[in-house]
């Protein structure tokens, strides 16, 4: 990689390095091996860049190549406030336009941390625990900032969830979720948990919005591509424990155990907010999707079809008060 020859460069040192490290014993370590460190911060799973003071981007490791699916070559050179991650809180509010708080560790010096969720180049969201610090010359002085994130996915809980699926044959083959007798299953165990131990379980029946529009506007190979985005929100953002499935066409079950109605509604507001802030590249556009939500709770005589029934109920009263919301019950 040619380094400007107009912009300051800041040798990268391993993730956990760069947060602690001092400013002259880095400088001595960048003198005696910078290639060495190069391909050590290239090696780690974690995503790492550096931003000078305006924030344009210096560096960007295989890392960031990889929980992003931006290259090197399509990060290094832009600002973070160019927007291209999207990166948003809980809330869904946009950080990289106002409220970055790698802006504000280079405007006071301090480190800081935070959960955000930032959205993938294919569509989907990704939810991160990024790590700030700033970058200082020997005098102290604040030259720009180093930023570490993690996938916070439950990955092994995810994988685990798929290989059982995988060797049941239980998999929606487009979408890789659990298909409608898998998922149907799940409801089953989770009432006898309810029934038996008392556990709270709470169902969310999810479909997207205007979905024919999509197919008949843009092709089904990109509605398909949306139900793929929207799937990968959703499995990246589940807790360990819970599953989601394919109930059928765009509809879409998901089973969350031991979620009260305030942490039911919480999740459901949640995962309406991440797809409809997720965007899927078409052409020279993006295209954007919503899903209207129906979330209960599991209740005394319920059946699995009774719950299912409900949730899907609740779920037709979000479409009829315009979509792109949810409904409890």
């Amino acid at each position: 990689m040619d380094e400007p020859r107009d912009l300051p460069i800041f040798r990268p040192a391993p993730a956990e390095f760069l947060l602690e490290i001092a400013p002259a014993f880095q400088a001595k370590l960048m003198e005696i091996a910078p290639a060495f460190h190069e391909k050590l911060v290239d090696s780690l799973f974690d995503g790492v860049y550096f931003v000078d003071k305006e924030r344009r981007i210096l560096y960007w490791n295989k890392g960031a190549e990889y929980l992003t699916g931006y290259a090197a070559g399509e990060a290094i050179g832009r600002h973070c406030f160019d927007n291209f991650l999207e990166h948003v809180n809980e809330e869904g509010c946009a950080l990289c336009t106002g409220g970055c708080p790698l802006a504000t560790t280079i405007e006071d010096g301090a480190r800081r941390t935070a959960e955000v969720y930032l959205r993938h180049k294919s569509g989907h969201r990704v939810p991160v625990y990024v790590r700030m610090a700033p970058i200082l010359d020997a005098a102290g002085e604040i030259l720009g900032a180093v930023e570490v994130f993690s996938d916070l996915t439950a990955k092994k809980s995810i994988e685990r969830r798929v290989g059982e699926l995988e060797g049941l044959a239980f998999r929606d083959p487009l979408t890789e979720v659990s298909n409608r007798r898998y998922i149907e299953m799940k409801v089953g165990q989770a009432l006898e948990e309810f029934e038996q131990f008392g556990r709270t379980i709470g169902l969310m029946m999810i479909d997207v919005d205007n979905f024919k529009q999509i197919n008949d506007s843009h092709g089904h190979a990109v509605g398909d591509e949306a139900l793929r985005a929207m799937c990968k929100t959703l499995t990246h953002n589940l807790r360990p424990g819970d599953s989601v499935g394919r109930w059928g066409g765009e509809e879409f079950l998901v089973v969350a155990v031991d979620a009260g109605g305030d942490t039911l509604a919480s999740f459901a507001e949640r995962f309406r907010m991440l797809i409809a802030k997720s965007a899927i590249p078409v052409k020279d556009e993006h295209l954007r999707i919503t899903v209207s939500l129906g979330a209960t709770l599991m209740k005394q005589g319920d059946t699995v079809a009774s719950a299912i029934q409900r949730a899907d109920e609740l779920m037709y009263r979000s479409k009829a008060a315009g979509r792109n919301r949810i409904t409890l019950g």
